[in-house]
Parts: structure tokens; C-alpha cells; sequence
């Protein structure tokens, strides 16, 4: 007995010794072969539930061994806490292939033949930019084929440990685990890991980094690809380069491969509309000094000596049109020609935009074997949530084969209750909008008196008018709303979409995309709607103002226009957003990862394992590429559909997105454990809905310039109201305000003090004046005002789209190039299986298979004269 003892203790040392060897970089079973694909880790927990959960452990392991994986666990003695167990998994060849034909993956049958396209004259320009061969193209170009296990002398298998790449790897294994039953509680079988993380048997379950991020990995077989994306991709100094996408779809599949490629196109587009949007502002910044609207605002001969009407009724008193000088100037900045020159652009930018990407994603999905991938995507990727909780079941007419569904009258109820909750929180946004509405126009009393009043305000009076300062905080206040609004609807969202029991994965995507932006849209757009469209239209003349429920003062626009506030309350929101998000992706993972990082710097190499550290890292969720997409189109809105009100958008989007993509880059590659590997052909629904908000682009600019800049007034005036000609633009400030007298002003709006015994102020809109029979009514001015506005709207819309859809027009959405290297591939490919078929004839003929008859051999051979002659 005490000789079995030593011989225990023997074993025990000797397996720390082999750990000592072990260096944490270490990517395999304790034999140094076998790679390791997966970890689960779980914690031991003395409590009530226990037994179950170790019963479901020893279940749920043991069909996963019975499915052919290899299991090897280390023990909680052996972890650097004293508490975690690992159980770390492996694929074997058998496997592999298995379920390499299962999930249709593509492999190589022989290296690509077709010459590469003709190098760019500008390369040599362009070098700077570009990263070595080896970083961009770390595998040699292929045809390829769906994977047989019947025609493996067919593929270019030079060693089974590596022909499949450890993606692939971990994403069959996970195939595998999604899949695994652990038993049957309440009646009903249960299966699948995602259960299993819920449910507390498992805390993780994740694939290996290669190695650590800053340093390689001391075996010379690794090939430290995280290393090289590190230093190649996600350090900001390298911000100028281009991206490494065909290692990046080797490392963490296609899927992220494909938005790092639209964030990359993206950004490189965004090039063009920032340097022009730059231009623009600086024609407005440099002519600043010509506007004749706010050279007479200014002039105390003239904006001095105009009196305008009270912005408030009874606390608010007469004042000068010239304190409003500055906020006029500063207006011309964004509200000038090059604004309508500029909307235009951008109608036709968003239209170059996403007809380029579709010609890049066809490029791609030619070069990552996407090509043919629709079909199986809807075949592999049916929930395993799905199967679980629809109990019956029917044949599908397809495959004649019992597959479980949904019935009709539960989806109808699932979709109302879904449908109700999205309608009761859009409704919460409106109400929320309607508040800081409120908000905005019962301080803009205060503010008003305020600054009337206070002597210490005089040096900034100028710029920092009532309106300006009720716009700032409101906008403040709506951002902080939006944030908070956003926080809860997200977990309402997934709940809802969760609750519909959807039955593909990109079935589930696709409803969560459209319930989340249909809901971000209203969040963050709605500010800027009311500011644009609806802010100081419809508020009345002096004696006769309108009231929101019949209390609040309808706001009014500053008299040189309600641009300035709109270009105010999108910068705000904007930055603001991006500013936050940026702080979300980036500060709150690296607090989070702090204390692992510590101990991997206290704790030598032998005692903090490779699997120790990925399991201190971040989880990158199934649904973390969906949030990175929501930020980029939310932006994109703000860049499209609001950027005539402010021509600096883009150049903001362009030096966020700069920084985006290598916080991005940096997070997921030092401060996030491995995402399992997904395949994607494309960014899915949210193409649909950019070509949406391109065309309500259009729509929204049109109507800015229209509405809410002051162009079409002064192009009425200059063309048909200007009587001098030496200077057209001269007294256009004082045919713009009207006149109201003060007499008549009711008790309700009458200010308490009128000091200067005033007969008569002014105010902004086109109304006859009291002298006239027809007092306060609109004049004919306001008419033809109105009547070029809406044909102007008609006018652009109609240009824009006809320019839009004919650059659609021209534009293929897959390169010639591109097409003919799809049919080459097609037919070498059958070409090649074909050659492989009768080859196994001809061999079977000469063994004398009485089953490879004659007229099987020329009904071969026919068939590849056939694919010859297509």
C-alpha cells in the first residue's frame, strides 16, 4: 500500500514536471501532438444543483468522446486559481473529415492557374501603404472543392495536422458541440453547449489563441499568426497601412473577415466625401466675410436699429437685431452655395459607394470560395434552439424528411406580442423626444431672462443667444436619454427576438438587425428630425403664437436661420456617440482584462497555461459583430442623412473610422478570447438597409435645403424682389421680417416693460403689415417662397435619382474579370472531378469490377466532353 502511495505521488510530480516543460504558449495535449481545437472550462460549486450538473458533465462528455472527439482534463490543483478545470478537446483526422462533408467545406485540388490581373501603374506610389506578400497572401491561391471523404487522393492533403485550418477546426468542433445531447429533464431531450453555458454546467467554452500577442510562441511549428496581426494590424501606428484580410479570414474566419473589409471600403470612400465636405466649408469660412445677410444683421445702422418681437411671452423683453451677430456669421459656415452643391455630392457618393461594394464583396466571395454558399447557409444553420423547444414536427417537401416546426397559430402569437413591444418602446423614444421638446421650450424662457439680465453674460452674449444655449443643453440631455434608452432596448430586443424562436441563424440576425435599427433609427434621428423639419414652422405670428398643449410657446429660429441648431444637435449627438462607443470597445475590456493581465506577469511561464489565459480574456458574443455593424450604419445615417446641414460630417466619420478599425483590431486580437469561426458571403441585411436610407438621403437633403437653410429665400429675393442692382443681396434682413404692432399685442404676450415707449418690433416671416387690409396674413412673397421651395425639392430628387440609378446602371455588380475567373474555376473544377472519376473507372475496369460496365466508362467520358464543349 505505501508503495502504491509513492508510486501516486511519483505520478503526480512527474505531471508537474511535464507542465514545467510545457510552455504556456503551448497548443496541445500534454503528448506535444495533439492539437487542441476547444476548451470548456467549469467550476466545482458545493452547492444544491451539484449532482445534476456533474451528471450532465459526465453525459454531455462522454457523447461527445462517443461522437469521436478526444477529451483530456486538468485538474483544479493544476489551474493557477485552485478552482477552474479544463477540459481540453480535440478533432482527430477522422472526425474532420466527417464533418468537413457535412458542412460542405470547401478544400484545395490543385493550386490556381489563372494569371493574376495586371499590376497597377500606381503601385509603386502606393507602397508605403501596402504590408509585406507574406502578411497579406499567407496561402497560396487554390481551386478548391467541397470536401468527400471518398475522394481524399483527389485534394491536397501534405500533412493531416495541418490541412485543415484551425478554424475550420474549431468551427466543426463547435458544429459538434451545438449539437451534443446531455440528456433528457422534464420529458424533453436537451442538447447543446449554449444550454449548458446558461445553465451554469459550464462557465466557457472557446477555441485557443495560437500565441501571446506580443511576443511569438517558442514552438517553431506555430505560425503565430495572432503575433503578426498584432504587430501588422492592430497597433494604431499603423493606421496608414492596409488591412491583412486573407489572414484575418484564415484566423478568425469569414464572417469578421467580411466587415473588417466593408469597415476598411468604407473608411477609403469616406476619403472623398470628407475632402470635399472640407472644401466646402472652407468656401464658406472664406467667404464669411461677403455674406450681405450677416453684414446687415451686424450694422448698427441697420440690425442696431431693428427692433425684433419678445422670444418669450411676458418675462422676455424687446431686442436688437444685431446681439444676434455672431450665431449669423458663424451660420454662414454651413449655410451657403456649396451646401447645395455638397448634398447633391453626396446623393451621387452614397450611390458610388455601395455599388463599388458590391463589386469588392463579389471579389471577395470569388477569392474566399463564398460563391455557392447561400444555399448550404440555409441548409447547416438551423438553431439548435429551435430544434429544442419545437416539439412536433413534419416532412419537409424538399427532403421528404421529418425536420421540426413552428406552428402557424403560435408564430402569430409570438409575432404580436414581439410586435406590440417594439411599438410600446418606439412609442417610449417619441414620448422621451416629446419631453426634452418640453424641456427646450420652458427654459427657453429662462434662458431668455437670464441673459436679459445678468451683466456677466455681456461678453459672450453675442454667440451664446438663447436659442443657441437651450440647443446645446437640450442636445446634451437628448444624448444622455438616447444612451439610457438604448442600454434597456437592447435586452428587450434580443428577448423579444428570442421569444419569435427564429429558425435559422440568419433568420434570428436578420430580425434582431431590423427591431434594433428600427429602434436606433427613431433613437438617434429623431432630435435631428424635429430640429430640421419642425423647429420654428409652425409658430405663429405675435398676438396670435401657437402653444404646445396649450401651455408651451412654440420655439422660433434664430433670424439667421434654423441651420446653425441642426448642425449643433448633430455634432453633439454624433460625437458624442462615437466618443462613448469608442470608450465602451476600447477602456472597458482593457479594466476588464487588468487583473488577468497581472497574473499573467506575476506567474512564470509553467503555471499560467494558454488556456488559463484566453480564459481571462473577453467573450466575443455571437452577436458582437452586430453591434459593430449597428455603430457604423447609425453613423452612416448621420453622414447621409443630415450632411447638408453640416458638410464636416464625414471628415469626423473618417478620423472615427481610422481609429475604429484599429480599436477594433486591437481589442479582438489582445483583450478578447477567439471568436469561433463563421462563414459569410456578405454583410446580409444591412445592404438592404443602407440602399434604404441612401434613397431617404435624398429625400431629407432636399428638404434641408429647402426648409431649413435660408437659400431659396434669398434666391427669391435676389431673382425677383431686389431693387438694387449694384448689390442684389441688400436689404434682404429687413424684407425678411415683418411688422407687427405693438399695440396690438394681447395680455397673454404682452411683455411686463416696454422702456423705450416702442410702437412697433419685427419678426421672422413674410406677413402683410398692420396698415394693410389684409393684416398678418401671408404675403404674396410667402406664397412664391413656398412654391420655389417645393419645386426645388422636385427638382433635386428627381436629378439625384436619375443620376443614382443610372451610375446603378452602369456599374456591374460583379467585375468581368471576376465573373470569368468564376467560370474558369467552375470548369477546371468539373474538369478535374471528372478526370478523378475515370481514373477510378479505368482502375476498376482493369481489376475486372464486373460493376464498372462499358457504358458507364463512355458515359463518363461523354459527360466531360460535354462540360468541355459548355
Amino acid at each position: 500500500q505505501q508503495s502504491g502511495r509513492r508510486y501516486n505521488l511519483f505520478l503526480k510530480r512527474r505531471l508537474r514536471i511535464d507542465k514545467r516543460h510545457q510552455s504556456k504558449d503551448s497548443i496541445f495535449f500534454r503528448d506535444g501532438v495533439r492539437r487542441i481545437d476547444f476548451v470548456l472550462s467549469y467550476v466545482d460549486d458545493l452547492n444544491k444543483e451539484w449532482e445534476k450538473k456533474l451528471e450532465r458533465r459526465k453525459e454531455f462528455e462522454s457523447n461527445l468522446q462517443k461522437a469521436g472527439l478526444e477529451l483530456e482534463t486538468e485538474d483544479k490543483k493544476e489551474s493557477e486559481d485552485g478552482k477552474i478545470y479544463f477540459v481540453k478537446i480535440h478533432a482527430p483526422w477522422e472526425v474532420l473529415i466527417t464533418y468537413a462533408e457535412v458542412l460542405n467545406i470547401k478544400v484545395p485540388i490543385r493550386e490556381n492557374d489563372i494569371p493574376s490581373t495586371v499590376e497597377n501603374p500606381l503601385d509603386c506610389m502606393l507602397a508605403p501603404l501596402r504590408l509585406p506578400e507574406k502578411v497579406m497572401h499567407p496561402e497560396p491561391d487554390y481551386f478548391t472543392a467541397p470536401f468527400s471523404k471518398d475522394k481524399q487522393e483527389l485534394y491536397l492533403i501534405h500533412d493531416e495536422s495541418t490541412f485543415f485550418s484551425p478554424s475550420m477546426r474549431n468551427r466543426i468542433v463547435n458544429y459538434i458541440l451545438t449539437r451534443c445531447p446531455y440528456g433528457t429533464e422534464e420529458g424533453k431531450k436537451k442538447f447543446g453547449i449554449k444550454r449548458l453555458l446558461n445553465n451554469g454546467t459550464y462557465s466557457a467554452a472557446y477555441p485557443l489563441h495560437d500565441c501571446q500577442y506580443w511576443k511569438k510562441a517558442n514552438d517553431p511549428n506555430c505560425d503565430n499568426e495572432r503575433y503578426t496581426l498584432y504587430m501588422e494590424w492592430a497597433r494604431f501606428l499603423r493606421f496608414y497601412k492596409e488591412q491583412p484580410l486573407d489572414l484575418i479570414r484564415k484566423y478568425y474566419g469569414e464572417k469578421i473577415g467580411i466587415y473588417f473589409a466593408w469597415l476598411g471600403f468604407y473608411t477609403e470612400m469616406l476619403f472623398l466625401a470628407a475632402v470635399v465636405g472640407l472644401l466646402c466649408f472652407l468656401y464658406g469660412l472664406f467667404t464669411m466675410d461677403e455674406n450681405m445677410s450677416s453684414k446687415e444683421i451686424c450694422d448698427p445702422a441697420i440690425g442696431g436699429e431693428i427692433i425684433m418681437c419678445p422670444l418669450c411671452d411676458r418675462e422676455c423683453e424687446y431686442w436688437r437685431l444685431n446681439t444676434t451677430c455672431m450665431s449669423s456669421e458663424y451660420s454662414h459656415l454651413f449655410d451657403n452655395v456649396a451646401t447645395l452643391f455638397f448634398a447633391i455630392f453626396m446623393g451621387i457618393w452614397v450611390t458610388l459607394f455601395l455599388e463599388f461594394w458590391k463589386r469588392r464583396q463579389a471579389r471577395l466571395k470569388y477569392e474566399w470560395d463564398l460563391v455557392d454558399f447561400e444555399e448550404e447557409q440555409q441548409q447547416l444553420q438551423l438553431r439548435p434552439e429551435y430544434e429544442a423547444k419545437c416539439t412536433q414536427k413534419k416532412k419537409n417537401p424538399v427532403t421528404q424528411e421529418m425536420e421540426p416546426y413552428l406552428p402557424v397559430t403560435s408564430q402569430a402569437v409570438r409575432f404580436c406580442i414581439s410586435g406590440t413591444t417594439v411599438l410600446f418602446w418606439v412609442s417610449l423614444i417619441i414620448a422621451s423626444m416629446i419631453a426634452v421638446i418640453v424641456y427646450r421650450l420652458a427654459v427657453y424662457a429662462a434662458f431668455a431672462s437670464l441673459m436679459e439680465n445678468t451683466q456677466g453674460l455681456q461678453p459672450i452674449r453675442g454667440l451664446l443667444t438663447p436659442q443657441l444655449a437651450t440647443s446645446v443643453t437640450a442636445s446634451c440631455l437628448n444624448f444622455v436619454i438616447i444612451m439610457i434608452l438604448n442600454f434597456l432596448y437592447e435586452r428587450i430586443a434580443i428577448w423579444i427576438t428570442d421569444m419569435e424562436i427564429p429558425r435559422t441563424h440568419m433568420e434570428y440576425e436578420n430580425r434582431l438587425t431590423m427591431k434594433m435599427f428600427l429602434f436606433q433609427f427613431v433613437n438617434y434621428y429623431s432630435s435631428c428630425f424635429y430640429v430640421a423639419f419642425f423647429k420654428g414652422k409652425f409658430v405663429g405670428y405675435p398676438g396670435a403664437y401657437t402653444y404646445m398643449f396649450n401651455r408651451w410657446r412654440n420655439e422660433e429660429c434664430d433670424p439667421a436661420g434654423c441651420l446653425i441648431e441642426l448642425t449643433t444637435q448633430l455634432t453633439i449627438v454624433m460625437a458624442g456617440k462615437q466618443i462613448w462607443g469608442n470608450i465602451q470597445e476600447a477602456i472597458v475590456p482593457w479594466i476588464c482584462n487588468w487583473w488577468g493581465r497581472r497574473k499573467a506577469r506575476n506567474n512564470p511561464e509553467n503555471l499560467y497555461s494558454r488556456w488559463e489565459q484566453d480564459h481571462d480574456l473577453q467573450t466575443f458574443g455571437a452577436l458582437g459583430l452586430f453591434y459593430e455593424y449597428l455603430e457604423m450604419v447609425i453613423q452612416f445615417g448621420f453622414i447621409t442623412l443630415f450632411v447638408a446641414s453640416f458638410p464636416l460630417a464625414p471628415l469626423l466619420a473618417l478620423m472615427n473610422n481610422i481609429l475604429e478599425i484599429r480599436v477594433d483590431s486591437w481589442k479582438l486580437t489582445t483583450q478578447y478570447r477567439r471568436p469561433v469561426a463563421a462563414k459569410a458571403h456578405s454583410i446580409g441585411v444591412w445592404q438592404e438597409i443602407l440602399n434604404g436610407m441612401a434613397i431617404l438621403s435624398v429625400v431629407t437633403n432636399a428638404f434641408i435645403v429647402a426648409f431649413t437653410s435660408d437659400m431659396i429665400p434669398r434666391l427669391v429675393y435676389y431673382y425677383a424682389y431686389s431693387e438694387n442692382e449694384d448689390s442684389p443681396m441688400s436689404g434682404y434682413i429687413n424684407n425678411s421680417l415683418s411688422v407687427f404692432q405693438i399695440s396690438d399685442f394681447p395680455d397673454r404676450n404682452k411683455p411686463k416693460e416696454n422702456p423705450e415707449d416702442l410702437v412697433i418690433c419685427r419678426y421672422r416671416d413674410y406677413r402683410y403689415p398692420p396698415d394693410h387690409e389684409r393684416r398678418y396674413l401671408h404675403s404674396m412673397q410667402f406664397w412664391h417662397i413656398l412654391a420655389a421651395k417645393l419645386a426645388f425639392i422636385i427638382i433635386m430628387e428627381h436629378v439625384v435619382f436619375i443620376v443614382k440609378f443610372f451610375v446603378a446602371w452602369m456599374i456591374p455588380d460583379v467585375p468581368a474579370d471576376v465573373k470569368a475567373k468564376i467560370k474558369r474555376e467552375k470548369y477546371l473544377t468539373q474538369k478535374i472531378l471528372h478526370e478523378y472519376e475515370l481514373e477510378k473507372l479505368k482502375e476498376r475496369l482493369c481489376q475486372g469490377d464486373k460493376r464498372a460496365t462499358e457504358k458507364e466508362f463512355i458515359a463518363t467520358e461523354g459527360r466531360m466532353e460535354l462540360s468541355r464543349a459548355m
